[in-house]
């Protein structure tokens, strides 16, 4: 079975691009419900929304806030806000419930009602221990297909959650195939996948619409501190779908906003990168990089129209900067793995080095703008077979 992945190109471009058209273009919103449904769940409470003077100073802006994804639910990262809102709005359709959002309680009545329901994904990490996480509160099992190169702990994690795990000789991208062959098999499988590909498209809608609640937070979070919208927000980028749900924000309704979206990469990974600046849906293969997270080939089909119109830059950034940046988010009380500290990596590249200057002016940054990092995961700490295990990331080529 095909799912109409790209073939891999053979080279991948430099470092930068940028789109001067981006922030007067206006795309579709995401939709409603996700917020009301996660106010519901138990634990849940706004990620915090971090101050850091010394950062503002060092990059010449007005303030820098970091957008600490590191305590989501206990899971320690963003991935949980799009998996939960996507698996309740597939197992509404599959039961044919027309009244949404329902609470988590109302929904596993539901499931346990009707027939068998075995929630079915690939991840290199976070989004697997998401489904798990989720599939565990519904009482559904679920099957995670994960690429055999990832850190037991990793592994690990996702078990502590109770899901199956079937490793495979395989990259993340050629996992997601075999997680939709898999799904595909069985009747009683439900697919809930975090990238999109043609005929595929409406569960990672359902992702992106809820990652939106990241966003409202930040905006009530801004408000509160009298603060107007942010200037640039910086996002980490693996498939794209966070970054579609951060451009779909600054450009929702008729005039979108001022703010500008940064997205990072890492450059053995840039898969956003050699598709903008080819002006086409590319594949790239991968190597290895301590930004696992962010190790895709592949951007997801649905967020690229968001990607080629709304995004207003995009950079690569080695290894090296995501450590520093993790390190230096650690020294200010922030927990980070490298593909949360993407973030601050990325706009210190972009505001570094020759033609600092002209980027910085691309990004549309002063003396007194204001960015926002979306630290979208922290170091995760799992209770493995030995006893208490932590991972941050860099113990393995994905996460």
């Amino acid at each position: 079975m095909s799912i109409g992945l790209p073939r891999p190109a053979d080279d991948a471009p430099p470092g930068w691009w940028s789109n001067p058209d981006a922030v007067s273009w206006v795309g579709p919103g995401t939709g409603d419900g996700a917020t009301a449904f996660h106010a519901g769940i138990d634990g849940y409470a706004p990620t915090a929304l971090i101050d850091l003077p010394a950062l503002a100073e060092e990059l010449g802006v007005g303030r820098v806030l970091a957008k600490d994804e590191s305590s989501r639910f206990g899971l320690s990262a963003f991935k949980v806000l799009g998996v939960s809102w996507a698996t309740h709005q597939a197992l509404a359709a599959r039961l044919g419930i027309q009244a949404t959002p329902l609470t988590v309680a109302d929904l596993r009545l539901a499931c346990s009602a009707a027939g068998p329901v075995e929630l079915v994904t690939a991840t290199d990490g976070n989004h697997g221990r998401a489904l798990a996480w989720m599939a565990r509160r519904l009482g559904l099992p679920a099957r995670v297909v994960v690429p055999d190169t990832l850190p037991p702990a990793v592994v690990d994690a996702i078990r502590d959650q109770g899901a199956t795990v079937v490793a495979m000789p395989v990259d993340y991208d050629e996992a997601v195939r075999q997680a939709a062959r898999l799904a595909e098999a069985s009747p009683d499988a439900l697919l809930i996948q975090d990238t999109a590909w043609p005929g595929y498209e409406q569960v990672p809608q359902w992702i992106v619409d809820g990652y939106a609640t990241m966003f409202r937070e930040i905006d009530a979070q801004l408000r509160d501190a009298g603060l107007p919208d942010a200037d640039l927000v910086a996002v980490p980028i693996g498939v794209g779908s966070l970054a579609q749900a951060a451009v779909a924000h600054a450009r929702r309704g008729p005039s979108g906003t001022a703010t500008r979206v940064l997205g990072v990469e890492p450059d053995s990974a840039a898969c956003v990168l050699a598709s903008v600046m080819a002006g086409r849906l590319r594949s790239i293969p991968t190597g290895q990089t301590v930004m696992n997270g962010l190790n895709c080939g592949t951007p997801s089909s649905l967020a690229w129209p968001y990607l080629r119109s709304g995004l207003d830059a995009t950079v690569a950034i080695p290894d090296d900067a995501a450590d520093r940046a993790g390190e230096d988010l650690a020294a200010l009380g922030i927990s980070s793995g490298p593909s949360g500290a993407a973030a601050l990596a990325g706009v210190r590249v972009a505001l570094s080095g020759e033609g600092h200057g002209r980027r910085r002016a691309e990004l549309g940054l002063t003396r007194a703008s204001t960015v926002v990092l979306l630290n979208t995961e922290g170091v995760i700490r799992t209770q493995g077979g030995d006893g208490p295990s932590q991972w941050n990331h860099r113990e393995g080529p994905r996460a």
